[in-house]
């Protein structure tokens, strides 16, 4: 029964001309993934939607551009397998075009001293690479998988529900009762699944998002290589060090993922990131989404009760709703867009001085051939597992992150980068001319303000990317050579071109007095807002960072439940009323 509007209008694709003259019933601010994919879940329900968007294209951080003609980038978010599966599921996404390339190997470390550390072909293949290193570390590494994959199992249940958030305010004794029903049927389900661990499971995931990186593979492993290897994963959008006390949690958050059931495998996506954005564009529109392009957010407009109604758009003009989600930061939200009058001073405050720093700078390349890596011993121009893998460089040691770390902490992007180098083009076809490549760098560490020099010098930019250029070059000898031409989008780009506070790709830091309960911030944990009928559905909310889509699901899931239990009121009391006439 509440399958329907909010509003005496039912959800319909509505003309750019008249979209501002119509009431919706909710509005969605931004279109990166997870504000597409909240409005779709909205419009399903039965309510009118539309999605604003600042840029001329959606996708927020999954977006595909061809920035060098012939060549089409995936400018942020490079490699898919945190999306849940249900939401790929339940969106049809594969019917309307979301296509994965798995690779060859799942990794690929090259040294320089002629060897290589290649996993994800097999099994067998997997002992076979680590034992080169330690006999002992291949014995534990399937162990060591083993106690993640049971993890990941657990934490399943986690990021699929949302947080068990007291009500804030003044609220019905019926309201109270089925929230504390709610939040009693999550608790019961945590705790059976937590039993089911056992106690020494309970304890040693608890030491895994307790401790330092770098005393979890200390514990499990001996050869520098593959420590550093696996520890990419912890530090990945960050300026977290191996040695920061809960940085074990971000790296089980970059293993819960899948592709087609199969665990811990990242995906290429077919025509790019951006393909991911408008797949879902097109469950949302067959929704009866409308989705508006240069349309840019100014404020969100609030009632005098602390209730939104809609938006003000830079143009001046007022686009009313009955609800408003933000896919913007919590910084962006409550800092720019939300009038500060309407906010409690803890609540304002916590938002502010949250962490956003970030130590990443993205660098796309076009290149005229496939890079040749010296320690493979190959000089063939056919695509090879290694091309296909994600490729680690500057991870050779513990110490080298270590190192490219402490740089970034004194002011200075790191002498040598620790680099994740992916080659979409070694298995999509589709994005780049035959013969020539695309080569995607995700790169650490990059402070957010130089201490020796600005990101808008353009000189100190071309610095810092032939520094990572000339790194490769060790390993790959003729890449800087190959080179046609590049985009590079450092901290403060990030921050301007995408919206990404301090350019933090997962919209605020993912440490543990950031997660779960605590994200954004304590007491705001369930999408609500000390606003009335604004939401929060991006990254910035449980369960994180990372293309997951479980922020947009959830959100939308507390609306939908919110609105069920408002119409259930509304038809006792009407009922009620009746009666007593």
């Amino acid at each position: 029964m509440w399958r329907r509007s909010l509003t005496t209008t039912t959800a319909a694709v509505t003309t750019a001309s008249n979209f501002r003259h119509k009431k919706w019933d909710a509005l969605v601010i931004g279109g990166g993934h997870n504000g597409l994919i909240a409005a779709t879940y909205l419009a399903r329900s039965g309510l009118s939607v539309a999605v604003l968007e600042r840029r001329h294209l959606i996708g927020g951080a999954a977006v595909t551009e061809e920035l060098i003609p012939g060549f089409k980038f995936s400018r942020c978010s490079y490699l898919l397998s945190l999306l849940r599966p249900q939401i790929i599921r339940e969106l049809e996404l594969k019917r309307h075009g979301l296509k994965l390339l798995k690779p060859m190997a799942s990794s690929f470390t090259p040294t320089l001293d002629g060897r290589y550390l290649l996993l994800g072909q097999s099994d067998e293949q997997d002992y076979l690479q680590i034992s080169k290193f330690s006999k002992k570390d291949a014995d534990a590494y399937f162990r060591y998988e083993a106690q993640l994959q049971k993890f990941c199992n657990f934490m399943d249940f986690v990021l699929d529900s949302p947080t068990p958030e007291a009500l804030h305010g003044s609220a019905s004794t019926i309201d109270r009762l089925k929230y504390k029903l709610e939040n009693s049927k999550f608790w019961a389900q945590l705790l059976r699944r937590t039993l089911s661990l056992g106690q020494k499971g309970i304890v040693d995931l608890m030491e895994l998002l307790l401790s330092p990186t770098s005393k979890v593979l200390d514990k499990w492993f001996e050869s520098n290589l593959l420590k550093a290897t696996l520890a990419g994963d912890a530090i990945i959008g960050s300026m977290m060090n191996i040695n920061t006390p809960g940085s074990g949690y971000v790296l089980l958050h970059h293993v819960v993922g899948e592709t087609d059931g199969d665990r811990n495998i990242w995906s290429h996506v077919e025509g790019g990131m951006g393909a991911v954005s408008l797949a879902i564009s097109k469950a949302a529109k067959e929704a009866g989404v409308l989705i508006e392009t240069n349309t840019e957010v100014l404020k969100v407009m609030v009632e005098d009760s602390g209730r939104a109604n809609g938006v003000l758009l830079a143009d001046g003009t007022k686009v009313h709703s009955s609800i408003v989600l933000s896919n913007a930061t919590p910084y962006k939200t409550f800092m720019e867009l939300v009038p500060h009058d309407f906010l409690p001073v803890e609540f304002l405050r916590a938002i502010k001085y949250s962490d956003y720093s970030s130590g990443t700078t993205k660098i796309n390349i076009a290149v005229d051939k496939l890079p040749q890596f010296h320690c493979c011993k190959l000089n063939n121009k056919e695509v090879g597992p290694q091309h296909t893998a994600t490729i680690h460089i500057g991870c050779e040691s513990m110490e080298e992150i270590r190192s490219a770390c402490q740089d970034a902490c004194n002011g200075l992007p790191s002498r040598r980068p620790v680099m994740e180098m992916t080659i979409p083009s070694s298995l999509d076809t589709t994005i780049s001319p035959p013969g020539k490549h695309v080569i995607s760098l995700f790169t650490q560490y990059t402070p957010y303000k130089p201490s020796n020099g600005s990101w808008d010098n353009a000189e100190y930019r071309e610095s810092y990317a032939k520094r990572c250029f000339n790194l490769i070059d060790e390993h790959a000898p003729g890449f800087c050579s190959s080179i046609i031409g590049y985009d590079m989008l450092t901290p403060p780009d990030l921050e301007r071109e995408i919206g990404l506070t301090g350019g933090n790709i997962f919209h605020g830091a993912m440490g543990l007095d950031s997660l779960f309960l605590m994200r954004p911030v304590k007491g705001w944990s369930n999408h609500k807002t000390p606003i009335r009928d604004l939401y929060l559905c991006g990254s910035g909310t449980h369960p994180g960072g990372g293309v997951m889509g479980s922020p947009g699901r959830n959100a939308a899931r507390v609306f939908t439940h919110s609105y069920r239990v408002r119409s259930f009121i509304k038809r006792v009391t009407s009922v009620t009323l009746q009666f007593r006439q």
